[in-house]
């Protein structure tokens, strides 16, 4: 087993969840050091909170890379939408992710890398996926144009996976039918989150990896 990531410290903010569980599995086999955190974890944090991103970040250091898989979303019908659905989900996944992102580069070694994520589990337009639509797409521009701006070798890319199959499986099966997902098979959690550790261990820079 090659021991060349020995010593080079991966941060995984989301840990707790399907494809955050999966990314820290697999560097961890690839002799990453990691660190978890989440909402719920040891190490706690909020990213629609900013002060718990920075307590998080006097607590971490020398860090060569982080990973964000949170973030969540609502399908609401266009009938029932109101511009307050749109301020949520950007405060959800938008906000929090572009914070964490200011604050890391401030902490992570040169030539490090950030992955942060969108999703295109929304491309087929199913009813309600309007504002995923839009924060998903928003982020995707956002890296798009931010990373040339990063100081000292710094990577930013976004990580846009479909539906993952794990999560299938334990929806609600009133829920999968309501959203015309009865046929959907989805990515197997484990090759989402490869596609982070190539981006980690790659050179692409401003780049979307859709999934």
């Amino acid at each position: 087993m090659t021991k060349q990531n020995v010593g080079k410290k991966v941060l995984v903010i989301g840990a707790t969840g399907t494809i955050g569980s999966a990314v820290v599995h697999l560097l961890e086999d690839k002799n990453y050091e990691v660190i978890c955190a989440s909402r719920n974890g040891e190490i706690s944090v909020d990213l629609e909170k900013p002060n718990t991103i920075d307590t998080l970040f006097k607590s971490v250091s020398d860090i060569d890379a982080v990973v964000v898989t949170a973030g969540s979303g609502t399908i609401t019908p266009f009938s029932k939408l109101s511009e307050k659905d749109f301020v949520d989900g950007m405060k959800s996944k938008v906000y929090g992710q572009i914070a964490l992102l200011k604050r890391a580069v401030d902490h992570i070694q040169d030539n490090g890398s950030i992955k942060i994520t969108s999703g295109n589990m929304f491309e087929n337009f199913i009813p309600g996926s309007a504002v995923g639509a839009f924060v998903n797409q928003g982020l995707d521009g956002f890296v798009r144009a931010v990373a040339p701006e990063l100081p000292r070798g710094i990577r930013v890319n976004v990580v846009s996976p479909g539906w993952v199959q794990e999560s299938l499986e334990n929806m609600d099966v009133e829920v999968r039918t309501n959203l015309s997902l009865t046929k959907a098979v989805g990515t197997p959690a484990q090759t989402v989150a490869r596609a982070y550790i190539q981006a980690i261990e790659g050179s692409m820079n401003g780049e979307m990896i859709q999934l």
